[in-house]
């Protein structure tokens, strides 16, 4: 198969964006993209004004409902086809191609490159639900996985071993062959990073076209509107916890001053650029969280030995029942966890993906993609089964207000009670807030480059102020989302997003179809250049 385009060098990585992009105040941006992604998202935040948030989350959660219960199949078999895909290449012939070409070199440590892909990936979501999910699973909160009763041995391993599985290598395989995609039609085939490349093998010229702009401009909506999901839930988060430690009102202030907080941090980073900005604080957050959870297990030694061997244990146990979508009998639990999950990691795949491609250059696909599925989930499954199990067992041991609910009363403060049952809890406290804010700044800056990098045409380099901007608009919605409805307008965007997520799974279904035709004409340039020399 020939890769041919009358607009790009698609052999080359020096390619030229083309006649769609223009320069406006300075920022040098993909004119139709970008108009059009600013546009629906002022027109967005202007419908919200004047709808009741509660009206709206009512009528966009009962879409959301029936996406979730309609469409279980195609999440669930979405997921288990992209990682069965990661498993097969990564162990195929194909897993020798190198991103960028043969002589590439890495621009990142493979120290530094997982702490990025980390941290831009999951890390916040550790720290919201690391106490609340095993627990809510375990007391029966919205239901329990696989129908185990509450309360049990039995339910314990399953409550673990389910969390284990919703934030392992079925995750990480729809973010890892989202970002192969796009760092392979990038690095090997010279064409912009963008949703758009992807699908040339299959759309050809039409991608640089409308079509392409429409699925660019979604990319971009998802994106953005899962950033603003993401920092309204953190902000409100992190306002819970120095409320908590510090006995100030969680008032809507507190929230938007949080919020202001990150975005300003955010813009310091972002103008530090890569290795000043996100290298740096991805670093930094490793070195803190690993910081925090060993001394969190020296602290209950024997109960996290424990919890870790009986997460692992629930989770190869039942992840063969678990990645099923027909014959359940836990159907509540299943759309409202597991399929959630599966649709949320779909809409945040393309920012991943896109900011995962950039920093990739280099790796060759077997090491890529098995880094990708294997270090990030033994860090969750480590995190999840220690968090969850030193919970878990306050519940049953009734230690602390864990124990007095008999589970969780608050999500956003679940870890925080966790904390306080111990001396330290409040420095420990403290600690975890750090954590959140930065890992909020470290998603925020990433997230603003690669929408500034889809909305510029896929360009790799562009100017620091049009990355200020995404900043900017990420964290308005955020704060309008809040002004306008608390909690309840970040959970009525947060079910768009989820909305969004079904052409998505299909979008990423093709695009793994994609790569695949055009992997294999790598294999068919290789068999030509032996032939040369052995005719030669």
């Amino acid at each position: 198969m020939s890769f041919k385009s009358n607009k790009y060098s698609i052999e080359s990585t020096d390619y030229q964006i083309g006649q769609d992009n223009v320069t406006k105040l300075g920022m040098d941006v993909h004119n139709t993209v970008f108009t059009a992604s600013v546009g629906l998202s002022l027109l967005f935040i202007i419908t919200l004004l004047a709808l009741s948030p509660a009206d709206a989350k009512a009528a966009i959660d009962s879409v959301k409902g029936a996406v979730l219960s309609n469409f279980d199949f195609l999440f669930m078999w979405g997921a288990n086809i992209m990682l069965l895909l990661a498993v097969v290449i990564a162990f195929s012939p194909l897993g020798k191609i190198r991103l960028g070409g043969d002589k590439a070199k890495a621009d990142y440590s493979l120290v530094s490159w997982i702490a990025m892909l980390f941290a831009a990936g999951m890390g916040i979501g550790l720290i919201f639900w690391g106490v609340a999910e095993p627990t809510a699973f375990y007391t029966n909160w919205f239901g329990t996985p696989l129908n185990v009763d509450p309360f049990t041995p039995e339910g314990r391993e399953v409550s673990l071993g389910a969390t284990v599985f919703h934030w392992g290598f079925h995750a990480w395989a729809i973010y890892g062959m989202t970002a192969l995609c796009l760092a392979y039609f990038v690095y090997n085939k010279g064409l912009p990073l963008s949703m758009r490349s992807v699908f040339y093998p299959l759309l050809g010229d039409k991608v640089w076209g409308k079509t392409g702009d429409v699925i660019d401009v979604l990319t971009v909506l998802v994106t953005l509107f899962g950033l603003a999901t993401s920092l309204g839930l953190g902000g409100t988060q992190a306002a819970s916890g120095i409320s908590h430690v510090f006995g100030l009102e969680n008032n809507l202030f507190l929230q938007q001053f949080i919020i202001m907080l990150i975005m300003g941090l955010a813009i310091v980073s972002v103008l530090r650029g890569m290795n000043g900005g996100i290298k740096f604080l991805s670093n930094l957050n490793m070195v803190i969280a690993f910081v925090f959870i060993i001394f969190i297990a020296v602290l209950n030694f024997t109960t996290v030995l424990d919890s870790v061997a009986t997460a692992l244990t629930g989770y190869v146990k039942n992840i063969i029942p678990l990645s099923q979508s027909s014959g359940r009998e836990d159907t509540t639990w299943l759309h409202g966890w597991t399929v959630f999950y599966w649709a949320w990691w779909v809409a945040y795949a393309p920012f991943f993906g896109m900011f995962v491609a950039r920093i990739s250059k280099g790796r060759t696909i077997r090491q890529f993609l098995l880094c990708v599925l294997i270090i990030p989930t033994a860090v969750t499954s480590a995190w999840m089964s220690i968090f969850g199990g030193i919970a878990i067992q306050q519940v049953i041991d009734k230690v602390g207000q864990l124990g007095i609910d008999q589970g969780i009363a608050d999500v956003s403060l679940s870890l925080f009670y966790m904390l306080e049952a111990y001396p330290l809890g409040n420095i420990l406290s403290l600690i975890a807030i750090a954590l959140i804010i930065v890992f909020f700044v470290t998603t925020l800056d990433s997230g603003s480059i690669v929408i500034d990098g889809m909305t510029a045409g896929g360009k790799l380099e562009v100017p620091d102020r049009q990355k200020v901007v995404w900043v900017f608009i990420s964290g308005a919605i955020a704060m309008v989302m809040l002004w306008i409805g608390g909690t309840q307008s970040i959970q009525a965007l947060q079910s768009i997003t989820i909305i969004a997520a079904l052409p998505f799974t299909i979008i990423l279904l093709l695009a793994c179809f994609s790569l695949i035709k055009g992997l294999l004409t790598e294999t068919d340039r290789n068999k030509q250049i032996d032939n040369v020399k052995e005719a030669a």
